[in-house]
């Protein structure tokens, strides 16, 4: 695994620390939100002046350049290396629960027609690090990570660091984050559904369906042509029998294009007679947000199209909730993100 924390482990075992050095670290960082490590007194200088050489002073790599902020959410351009730039939003409930969702990619290659961060294309895999110090930026500025979710730019599953990442995340000495309080959204990469099956099973796994018909999803989605939607529901299944927990289908409703009564009926024959664990099946029906990028395509479902839809699937059996949208008037809503600088 190749992050700043094996680095800090690497110098501390090269200048043959006592084994303590590493847990005062990272208390520094997460226990007392100490962002530098000029600032770690209770280090040895001669430590503290290796760090920032080998290292730099921040602990945290990537730089905020631009802030958005709305009733509820706050979205973050952050500039990363080689130029680039990557978004995060934070979500702030009125019970004081704070969410946060972070970019596992800059850009995406899998172009989803209806998502702004699919027109950019793939420019690259974020680094554990860059993935990481999302989260970190927010905690050194005393905001309690409750959850997460990889539901920012690019596709989690399809960048092999977003693992090591978890790990990093879960990790007791460093985020110390119950698997259960991190959520990663997939259009259906069926190798990292298998591997958070396997090595993160409590980790909550939402999919985005947005079709049940599989002519009309590789049209809307392309990656359809690669894992086809029967695979990947075998691969959910296996997931709910391993181990127990819900999956979330996420359905964005498109105006006239997929919010149809035979489209509700659709997914609810997609979703029933799975076997005994198809109750662990819960849809989010996800309201449209228009973008610069997608707006002359695609048009938000009318109300009455919305109710109707959740009354079909409530009817046959399926549990369902219409998700409320924050942060769609600064473009942090889901599709939205894009990187601009504007």
């Amino acid at each position: 695994m190749n992050s700043k924390y094996n680095k800090i482990q690497l110098i501390l075992d090269h200048l043959k620390q006592p084994d303590y050095r590493y847990k005062q670290i990272a208390d520094a960082i997460f226990k007392k939100r100490i962002g530098e490590f000029e600032r770690m007194t209770s280090l040895p200088v001669v430590l503290r002046k290796t760090l920032v050489n080998e290292l730099g002073n921040s602990i945290v790599n990537i730089k905020p350049v631009l802030k958005h902020i709305s009733d509820q959410a706050e979205k973050v351009l952050f500039s990363i290396s080689d130029e680039k730039h990557i978004e995060t939003v934070h979500l702030k409930y009125k019970r004081g629960w704070e969410s946060f969702c972070i970019s596992s990619q800059c850009g995406c290659g899998f172009g989803c027609s209806f998502c702004a961060t699919g027109t950019i294309g793939l420019k690259r895999n974020l680094t554990v690090d860059e993935i990481t110090d999302q989260l970190l930026y927010f905690h050194l500025n005393g905001h309690n990570l409750d959850s997460v979710s990889f539901m920012g730019m690019g596709e989690a599953l399809a960048n092999p660091n977003v693992f090591d990442a978890l790990s990093i995340l879960t990790e007791p000495g460093l985020f110390g984050l119950s698997q259960r309080r991190i959520t990663i959204s997939t259009i259906g990469v069926l190798p990292g559904i298998q591997k958070i099956t396997r090595d993160f099973p409590q980790v909550n796994l939402t999919f985005s369906l947005h079709s049940p018909f599989d002519f009309q999803r590789s049209e809307l989605m392309h990656v359809n042509k690669q894992y086809p939607l029967y695979e990947v529901m075998k691969g959910l299944d296996n997931h709910l029998k391993q181990t127990g927990r819900k999956v979330y289908i996420a359905y964005i409703l498109l105006r006239g294009i997929n919010d149809t009564s035979e489209h509700a009926k659709a997914v609810a024959e997609l979703l029933r007679g799975r076997g005994y664990w198809e109750h662990l099946y819960h849809v989010d029906l996800i309201p449209y947000n228009s973008t610069d990028k997608t707006f002359d395509r695609y048009y938000k479902s009318e109300r009455k199209s919305v109710i109707n839809f959740a009354r079909i699937l409530k009817a046959k059996g399926v549990n369902i909730t219409i998700r409320n949208q924050f942060g769609s008037d600064i473009g942090a809503a889901c599709g939205q993100l894009y990187g601009s600088t504007d």
